[in-house]
């Protein structure tokens, strides 16, 4: 089945929470143009180091700049909710231990 985008606009993007964090991420990234990080077209994203959902803010100690794919492919849980967000750390694997030969 084909994605309904002007259901999910009318039912969800359009809604006054949704419109208040689309606000603060676009302002976000307008003012890492002023400041010369990113432009328009370039690729990159602007990424929250502790994202707003979980009170972090728009302060430049809290922003960094990612290629867009980065920003957008973190680990999901089962409920599609981020696994972590973790600042310059990879992900950890699962060790496999080798047995020893005889």
């Amino acid at each position: 089945m084909a994605r309904d985008y002007q259901k999910e606009n009318r039912e969800y993007k359009s809604k006054p929470d949704q419109i208040k964090k689309r606000v603060a991420r676009n302002k976000a990234r307008r003012m890492m143009e002023r400041l010369g990080k990113v432009k328009k077209g370039d690729g990159k994203a602007v990424d929250h180091k502790q994202p707003l959902s979980k009170g972090g803010s728009n302060t430049t100690s809290n922003l960094r700049i990612r290629d867009f794919g980065k920003n957008s492919s973190f680990p999901r849980n089962g409920d599609s909710s981020m696994i972590k967000n973790v600042v310059g750390k990879k992900y950890a694997k699962k060790k496999t231990t080798k047995k020893p030969k005889a």
